[in-house]
């Protein structure tokens, strides 16, 4: 692998974690960032955004957090320091090449007929193909200088949550260019600083739409800047499960789901016959749990008329699940945060007219905290019409990733970090270290007829449990289940534990993944 050229977009927890292993390979390649700065969706954020697991769970398996770091969920601050640190200590900075955004890739020397075709992915099954095709890669940098870069695998690690805002559109005449007040996107808002952002909302009656972590950050940011005089409203078209943290009724609800005994309780993708009839036995406990812990993060939720109509596990399923910052519903029974929950909406001269409201809601700001189209990203990268048409599926099915990260129908290329988890940064890094052995020659991937039906087991379970939601690329319900696959891939035990009750009613996490031995060549 040391002759081949690699090309990774995007320095995030992704980036790096894929970097870091290829450069253990004797692979050295080279990774495109469009920021000045590492850190992903990281690098630009609310001043009150911390992670939402705890950092014993949020880490790479061989990097721990430094002893001066001791809060639960630390700040961005210095989840940023953290990827630094690690970025540093492996080597993986000196391979980044800030300020260089790749604006566009083709693979050539294959024709796309040819591609189509195969049986095999890649023609072969393995990483590089037979060597007859190869993508190519325009690169922007800051000064707009553009230049062509060749690679026999691309990692895309450009993440869901950044780049391509979601904004909501509007019959003419009734968009923000009714409004006479400021209207922006939660990335501005996050890009421009938290002093200059701060700055820009003090005293100002502000409108956050959208109710999830950005929402809510931002809301909390500005309700702790204006207080009770000027509140923030928060115009709520979905209800979510913002929880207080991680414990119902005293109970560390990790000890509930992320274990093998609780996934057991769930049936998963390409199951067995005796693990399906398991499942199925044991779906009245799994209801019991569910209740158990609804019963108690609903609590703040009545008081508010906030509860969702969705289940708690069903937003597990679909990460949709999201930590509130401290005192989040302190400042809702204070007053500093209004919720306001419609459908529709539109803009006027003062403000917005909210569909059920008899008045205005008089703003001076609107910022749409309404998400991103982290699926039309990786759409738009490709410059093929082909690549773009299978690149992300159709509205109907899940975006097809074999293994949370190969295309079946694209060859010489993985996406890595599109899948979310409750622990991002292992489980990243778990899927770096499949993705370093597969392209080191460890093992041949499985037929395209194969991997598609791989990833239509995925789409069925993702519909079964969350069927609004199950275009949302997420592993947490079922995360021990897509390690053991990607274990076994590599030639590795995939029971981490000491002893059976041990490896059954115990919580996975990084330290189980330390040291993790594959046959490497």
């Amino acid at each position: 692998m040391e002759t081949k050229s690699v090309a990774i977009i995007g320095a995030g927890v992704s980036g790096l974690a894929a970097c870091k292993h290829l450069l253990e390979r004797g692979c050295r390649p080279t990774v495109f960032e469009a920021d000045t700065v590492l850190g992903g969706v990281w690098a630009h954020v609310p001043d009150c955004t911390r992670l939402q697991s705890p950092r014993t769970m949020y880490q790479y398996s061989d990097f721990p957090w430094p002893d001066s770091v001791t809060e639960m969920n630390p700040d961005h601050r210095q989840v940023l320091d953290y990827l630094d640190a690690y970025a540093r200590r492996f080597g993986v900075l000196e391979c980044v090449r800030f300020g260089h955004r790749v604006v566009g890739m083709e693979y050539v020397g294959v024709d796309e007929e040819t591609v189509a075709a195969w049986e095999d992915w890649a023609g072969n099954g393995h990483a590089f193909g037979s060597g007859d095709g190869e993508w190519r890669l325009t690169v922007a940098n800051a000064e707009g200088h553009v230049e062509t870069y060749k690679a026999n695998f691309v990692i895309l690690c450009i993440g869901r949550f950044s780049g391509v805002p979601n904004i909501p559109t509007f019959p003419p005449g009734e968009g923000p260019e009714a409004f006479d007040g400021k209207v922006i996107h939660s990335m501005d808002y996050s890009k421009m600083g938290s002093a200059k952002a701060k700055e820009m909302i003090k005293g100002k009656r502000v409108t956050v739409v959208g109710y999830q972590k950005s929402a809510v950050d931002i809301a909390d940011e500005c309700a702790q800047v204006n207080g009770v005089e000027k509140p923030c409203t928060m115009l709520v078209r979905t209800k979510q499960w913002i929880i207080p943290d991680l414990n119902a009724w005293g109970v560390d609800i990790s000890k509930l789901y992320l274990n093998r005994f609780a996934e057991l309780l769930i049936h998963k993708p390409g199951e067995g016959i005796l693990l399906r009839l398991l499942a199925t036995i044991l779906t009245p406990l799994r209801w019991l749990v569910l209740k158990f812990v609804e019963s108690y993060f609903s609590i703040p939720m009545k008081k508010h008329d906030m509860v969702p109509d969705h289940s708690f596990f069903e937003a597990l399923v679909a990460c949709v699940i999201e930590i509130a910052p401290k005192d989040y519903y302190k400042r809702l029974d204070e007053g500093n945060i209004v919720l306001k929950k419609s459908k529709k909406f539109s803009f006027c001269k003062q403000g917005l007219l909210v569909e059920g409201e008899s008045s205005v809601l008089k703003s001076d700001m609107v910022i749409f905290a309404t998400g991103f189209k982290g699926n039309e990203k990786i759409k738009d990268i490709f410059m093929s019409e082909y690549y773009q048409s299978v690149a992300i599926g159709s509205t109907s099915t899940i975006v097809p990733l074999y293994r949370q990260c190969i295309n079946p129908k694209i060859p010489q290329l993985a996406v890595m970090g599109f899948a979310d988890s409750l622990a991002n940064a292992y489980s990243i890094e778990l899927g770096a270290m499949w993705l370093a052995h597969f392209m080191d020659g460890g093992f041949r991937l499985p037929s395209v007829k194969e991997m598609l039906a791989s990833v239509l087991e995925w789409e069925k379970f993702m519909k079964q449990y969350s069927p609004v939601y199950f275009r949302r690329a997420c592993i947490s319900a079922i995360n021990i289940w897509c390690s053991d696959q990607l274990c076994r891939d590599m030639g590795c035990n995939p029971r981490r534990k000491k002893g059976f009750f041990q490896d059954l009613f115990e919580v996975y996490g990084p330290s189980d993944y330390v040291n993790l031995h594959t046959n490497k060549k």
